[in-house]
C-alpha cells in the first residue's frame, strides 16, 4: 500500500510542478532532496511524523491517515482562496487522491483491529469520505 501511495503522490507532485511552471513559480522542491524543506516549519512536522510512523507499521498508518486529513484541509483552504479553475482541478484531484488514501490507510488499520478517529476533520466529514467509494476520475472537493 506505500509503495502504491508514493507512486500517487509522485505523479500530484508532477501535477503541482505544471502549475508551479505555468505561473512561474520557483519550486522550492526542486534542489532539495526527500524530506529536506527549507520551511522550518513544514521541516519540523515533517521529521515529527516521521519519528511517530518509524516505531511500528500501525503507528505508520496512523500518520499516513493524519496526513491524508492535513492535505484534504490544506486543499480545500487553497481552493477556497483562488477561482483559477486549472488550479482548482488540480487541487480537487489531490484531494480525490488523499480521500482514497484516507480510505485505504482506515481500511488497512481495521484489519489490524485499530479504529481510527479523525484528528483534523469533523466527525462528519470523517464519516462522510469512509462511508463512500473509492474515487475515480477528476476529483471532486468536498467542503471543510
Amino acid at each position: 500500500m506505500f509503495k502504491n501511495i508514493a507512486e500517487s503522490e509522485s505523479t500530484h507532485v508532477n501535477a503541482v510542478r505544471s502549475l508551479l511552471e505555468k505561473y512561474n513559480i520557483t519550486d522550492p522542491t526542486a534542489n532539495e532532496p526527500v524530506g529536506v524543506f527549507t520551511n522550518p516549519d513544514l521541516q519540523a512536522l515533517y521529521d515529527q511524523l516521521i519519528e511517530m510512523g518509524s516505531k511500528s507499521e500501525v503507528d505508520a498508518l496512523m500518520v499516513g491517515a493524519l496526513i491524508e486529513e492535513t492535505d484534504i484541509i490544506d486543499l480545500q483552504e487553497r481552493i477556497d482562496q483562488t477561482n483559477k479553475l486549472d488550479i482548482i482541478a488540480v487541487y480537487e484531484n489531490l484531494m480525490k487522491g488523499s480521500r482514497n488514501h484516507l480510505r485505504s490507510f482506515v481500511k488497512t488499520l481495521s484489519s489490524y483491529g485499530v479504529t481510527y478517529e479523525p484528528q483534523l476533520l469533523s466527525k462528519a466529514e470523517y464519516e462522510e469520505i469512509i462511508g463512500s467509494e473509492m474515487e475515480t476520475g477528476q476529483g471532486k472537493g468536498k467542503g471543510h
